[in-house]
């Protein structure tokens, strides 16, 4: 259970940070044109506030159980990107775009697992 944890907060981390990375990088028009409609609801300033949590999130599922210092975060960054994913779901509902929110629907399944078995059964403490 520990590595398939340690694999899902991995891939859970790279898609955070690439999406983040995006949402800071690239101005809201040109992410509306490729595709990411949902930008148009927000301003530029909240998809930039969002894109700075997803890398938190990216970063809080690694590093602090990677340097063993407080690695009680890795479920704390995994609540924090639930959260975020429930938002997205949300919106993508409010949009009623059906298809995509099977993405944040499926990540937020992810982040709930890394954590409630971070919380629970596989805790980082010996």
């Amino acid at each position: 259970m520990n590595i398939a944890l340690w694999i899902v907060a991995g891939l859970l981390a790279v898609g955070s940070l690439a999406g983040g990375a995006l949402k800071l990088i690239l101005p809201r028009a040109r992410l509306a044109a490729s595709g990411w409609g949902w930008v148009e609801d927000f301003s530029a300033g909240t998809v930039r506030a969002i894109g700075t949590l997803e890398v938190l999130a990216a970063v809080g599922l690694i590093l602090p159980a990677v340097l063993d210092i407080a690695p009680v975060l890795v479920p704390v960054a995994a609540v924090g990107l639930a959260l975020l994913l429930i938002g997205a779901t949300v919106t993508h509902l409010r949009r009623h775009e059906a298809k995509v929110m099977v993405v944040p629907l499926a990540l937020l399944a992810l982040s709930v697992f890394v954590a409630l078995g971070r919380f629970g059964p596989q805790p980082f403490t010996v």
